[in-house]
């Protein structure tokens, strides 16, 4: 305890221009990681764009393989996707190059994602009181798991439907869908990233709750707004279809619940401390 304390006088004795140093610090640490994994994915070509990138848009994707084998066993055809009637071009002089560099930079962001985050919260963190640092230990690792989890729920469920719908509509017969590799990744960079914030739901809840700006019976109370939100957002972030706007509306509904059962619990140990005290 008297070395938390002794962290938080030197940490109120800090200038605002010290803080501005270590803040600086803290973002070029993270930005060089950034960049050392963006060179990483860059030179790893063939892995990053020929097997992740265009994954979604082959009939062999681990997704497509196991609803061929779930639509064997229930007798149900519908269900697999053994065909994608499209093809991806690049229109643009720079369209292959940049987006090599653009899926190169976004792999980066999501892979140092969890360095990131802990660089961020070591410089939070000594503003914080013991209790409270005490009260969100395990935060990079909860946040990061979530985000990958997100990132996952987005790339293997989310955009791979998503674009058997979009490659499967037609206005008519003779048209043809023949996709921009810019639209392409655009696309499903889009809805992996937006899964991958979405996912951290809990967590926002968790800091809101814990500050007293949120109860669990005002998330009770706010759950049909909250429905409604995360409908629009949903339809916002995915492709127009119903599928796909259901999909990545459920896992955030069910997240949300899983907020108000964490406020629950924030509440019963706020008051078993009150009474303790």
């Amino acid at each position: 305890m008297a070395l938390d304390q002794l962290h938080e006088e030197e940490d109120a004795n800090m200038s605002f221009l010290d803080h501005l140093e270590q803040l600086r610090w803290h973002l070029l640490r993270s930005i060089a990681a950034i960049l050392v994994f963006t060179i990483i994915a860059f030179l790893s070509k063939s892995i990053v764009f020929g097997t992740i990138i265009l994954g979604p848009s082959k009939t062999d994707f681990f997704t497509y393989r196991m609803l061929c084998e779930l639509a064997g066993m229930l007798n149900l055809s519908a269900l697999c996707i053994d065909e994608l009637p499209f093809i991806i071009q690049s229109r643009q002089m720079t369209g292959q190059f940049s987006m090599h560099v653009t899926s190169s930079f976004v792999v980066g962001i999501i892979v140092a994602f969890p360095y990131i985050f802990w660089e961020v919260w070591k410089f939070i963190a000594p503003g914080l009181y013991s209790q409270e640092r005490q009260a969100a230990r395990g935060a990079v690792f909860f946040v990061s798991l979530l985000f990958f989890s997100g990132a996952a729920f987005g790339y293997f469920i989310l955009a791979p439907l998503s674009i058997n719908f979009l490659s499967n509509y037609q206005l008519d017969p003779t048209i043809l869908n023949e996709f921009d590799i810019t639209s392409y990744v655009s696309t499903l960079i889009m809805l992996v990233l937006a899964s991958a914030i979405m996912f951290q739901l809990p967590v926002v809840i968790y800091f809101l709750s814990r500050s007293g700006l949120v109860t669990s019976e005002m998330l009770k109370g706010y759950r049909r707004h909250a429905i409604v939100g995360i409908l629009v957002i949903a339809a916002v972030i995915t492709p127009p279809d119903v599928i796909s706007q259901v999909l990545i509306a459920m896992p955030i509904l069910v997240l949300y619940e899983a907020g108000i059962v964490i406020a629950k619990r924030l509440e019963r140990q706020r008051k078993e401390e009150a009474l303790n005290s």
